[in-house]
């Protein structure tokens, strides 16, 4: 009677993990913002319009889809700033910032689209321009949600912006974000996932009624 009342048990388990599984793997589709030191690039830690570069940094852009900064796409290039600069002089009252913008994979890309080529960019903007100023002067047109969460780059994507999608790359849940995405990364980003904890849940509540269901027949 136990013996059976287990596998009951187990049965009932692995569909529940295997869901939590599926929760933890979905990600989002948007463009991340990274610094470079170096050779090394880094997840900034500020978006780009509160982002102030100096004269002779090295910025970049990355659409992919991720579950958050711990595994997002870093921009492609070893383009440093005397390479991407080397044909803009320095001119008193400007600053001139490296900009590696990549587009990602077709794999990333939107049904139906296709990402450009990647570009660098040298952008001579004022002293005391954002990183979204210095893009928007080499890579308009710019697009934004009313979060002003960046959607797009050079025109690219046409529409969409931060949303949710599966491991296969198709869209889940159009209507979450990235921006719900940044905010989880704000509280540390390295907790179980709603998925997990419900599947957890449940799994307590089964073993606690197999439990019961031996005793009630012995």
């Amino acid at each position: 009677m136990i013996r059976r009342a287990t596998v009951l048990f187990l049965a009932a388990l692995l569909p529940l993990l295997a869901g939590a599984g599926q929760a933890q793997a979905a990600g989002y589709r948007y463009w991340s913002f990274w610094e470079r030191d170096g050779s090394a690039w880094t997840y900034a830690t500020v978006g780009p319009s509160l982002s102030r570069p100096a004269d002779g940094d090295v910025q970049g852009f990355r659409f992919s889809v991720s579950e958050d900064s711990g595994d997002a796409a870093k921009p492609r290039g070893a383009a440093g700033f005397d390479t991407i600069c080397a044909k803009t002089p320095a001119k008193d009252g400007t600053k001139r910032v490296a900009l590696v913008i990549d587009f990602g994979t077709p794999g990333d890309a939107p049904s139906g689209e296709k990402p450009p080529a990647g570009r660098t960019a040298c952008a001579q903007v004022a002293e005391d321009a954002t990183t979204a100023e210095a893009l928007a002067s080499v890579a308009e047109p710019l697009r934004y949600d009313s979060n002003a969460l960046l959607c797009a780059i050079a025109g690219y994507p046409a529409k969409g912006c931060g949303e949710q999608v599966a491991t296969d790359g198709k869209d889940s849940s159009p209507t979450e974000t990235a921006g719900t995405a940044g905010s989880a990364e704000d509280d540390g980003g390295s907790g179980p996932s709603v998925g997990l904890i419900a599947g957890a849940a449940v799994v307590v509540v089964l073993g606690a009624a197999a439990v019961w269901q031996v005793r009630r027949r012995a």
